[in-house]
């Protein structure tokens, strides 16, 4: 008898019609599946097989035997997601695009690439030192995240407020439909207002409309000079202050205005972690960074831009860093999760995004919420307040009381207009509460649009929406 979990009916004879197309390392099975992301905690890996394809050609066959077998699909990237849009169930296939990771093509006049969709990011990044560019989207997860997930997520990251998310990075793509076919729209202009711009369709979807494949990046000048500083101030309407003053005074030059407040840096900065740059007495910590093409001058102008926001009592302490060490000792602070999802129990993470003036209110409405039923939980909040995106680190009750918790976060969104999801995407995990962010109509549509693409309903089903909505 066969070992294969699937080996059973008909769903034999698909397996042995993916071997047919792709080669010994294309098809995976039984426990090389399930153990295959041990310990993974927001994605469980349920399926029975797993399709590792080289090239297009063999994706598109792959994907016309699933759409004439009805057989579902999900598509798994770097796996650092946060909304389980990547989870699986037995009797699905996982698709990785992990063996489509070559760059194919540098066009340094044109300030492009043509890079396949398992591309890992830091290193597309890496490779683009010698040409003098780089690709400014920046995320914790560059070291596993790949750029067709990155696309397929609309990444934002740290750079946002000077950059925009990946939609605005990616300028043509090749996706192959539920059915097969392949849609090639490889564009390379920044400009071409030729009708609808199909590929846009397919950024933010989160594998439900299609699977990219190749994609065209746009890239820009590599930045020669960064300058980094942590401040401290006693209330958020200076740190909103600050942020505009910044903003205006580089020139176009801030790249990143992140926030942390105090929980988060006394948790970070506790004994035996991170090194404390500043008091921890503060409720709220930034970190300021500026990228720009002149060493001496651009460092000239951020002390200066600092030093008048100092005059004008912006802030209460400041701290520039003088070397790349300087610089990675302050990031740490910011990227490092580890030590808030030990503390923080059961952990919860949220991504949500809200006009920068109602930041303050809101996370004190939130607070409140959550401390009138827990009130010995845990809560922090940082993100990248330049664009609107907050990220708030829970941890209280029990993992039963989930639902509790989500609405301490979400329902505050719903009079302010704010969105449940900034940069994450909805997934399982937001699922339940589109509604705060998306109306009847807005949800009715995307509903037809996954009918018009994925009839069968096929590639990543019961994600977004319920499942029966396709």
């Amino acid at each position: 008898m066969s070992s294969d979990p699937l080996a059973v009916g008909p769903a034999s004879s698909l397996i042995d019609q993916f071997r047919a197309i792709l080669d010994e390392g294309g098809v995976m099975t039984g426990d090389d599946v399930s153990n295959r992301y041990p310990g993974y905690f927001m994605t469980r890996v349920e399926a029975d097989v797993l399709l590792r394809p080289e090239t297009t050609d063999q994706l598109s066959q792959v994907m016309a035997l699933c759409h004439a077998a009805g057989q579902p699909v999900v598509i798994q990237g770097g796996m650092s997601g946060w909304v389980r849009a990547t989870q699986t169930r037995p009797g699905d296939v996982i698709l990785s695009l992990e063996r489509m990771n070559r760059i194919e093509s540098i066009d340094p006049a044109n300030r492009t690439a043509i890079v396949q969709a398992g591309v890992i990011l830091e290193q597309f990044q890496d490779h683009l030192e010698a040409h003098g560019l780089s690709f400014p989207l920046d995320l914790g997860g560059r070291g596993s995240c790949q750029l067709g997930g990155n696309a397929a997520t609309n990444a934002g990251g740290m750079r946002v407020i000077r950059y925009g998310m990946m939609r605005e990075q990616v300028l043509g793509m090749e996706v192959v439909l539920a059915d097969g076919r392949v849609l090639s729209s490889m564009n390379q202009m920044i400009k071409n207002n030729t009708g609808y711009d199909l590929k846009q369709l397919f950024i933010g979807s989160e594998g439900t409309l299609g699977v990219i494949t190749r994609l065209v990046l746009r890239l820009r000048e590599r930045p020669v000079s960064s300058n980094t500083a942590l401040v401290c101030a006693d209330s958020f309407d200076r740190i909103a202050k600050l942020l505009r003053h910044v903003d205006g005074a580089l020139g176009g030059l801030l790249s990143a205005f992140e926030l942390v407040d105090n929980n988060f840096y006394r948790v970070n900065t506790g004994a035996g972690r991170h090194p404390a740059p500043l008091g921890s007495d503060k409720p709220y910590y930034a970190m300021i960074e500026a990228l720009g093409s002149d060493h001496e001058r651009d460092r000239d102008l951020f002390e200066a831009v600092l030093a008048d926001a100092a005059e004008k009592g912006l802030f209460d302490d400041a701290i520039i860093a003088r070397s790349e060490k300087d610089r990675a000792a302050i990031w740490g602070i910011r990227e490092d999760l580890e030590h808030i999802v030990h503390d923080f129990q059961p952990f919860y993470a949220f991504d949500v995004s809200l006009p920068v003036g109602a930041m303050e209110a809101y996370m004190g409405e939130v607070t409140q919420r959550l401390k009138a039923i827990w009130p010995d939980g845990g809560i922090a909040f940082l993100g990248h307040v330049g664009d609107g995106n907050l990220h708030i680190a829970i941890g209280a009750g029990t993992p039963q009381d989930r639902e509790q918790v989500e609405a301490c976060v979400y329902e505050p969104l719903r009079p302010i207009g704010g969105s449940v999801s900034a940069e994450h995407g909805i997934g399982l995990e937001k699922k339940p509460w589109l509604s705060i962010t998306r109306s009847p109509l807005e949800r009715g549509l995307m509903r037809e649009i996954k009918q018009m693409f994925d009839p069968k309903n096929i590639l990543n089903p019961g994600k977004i929406f319920a499942e029966d909505a396709a």
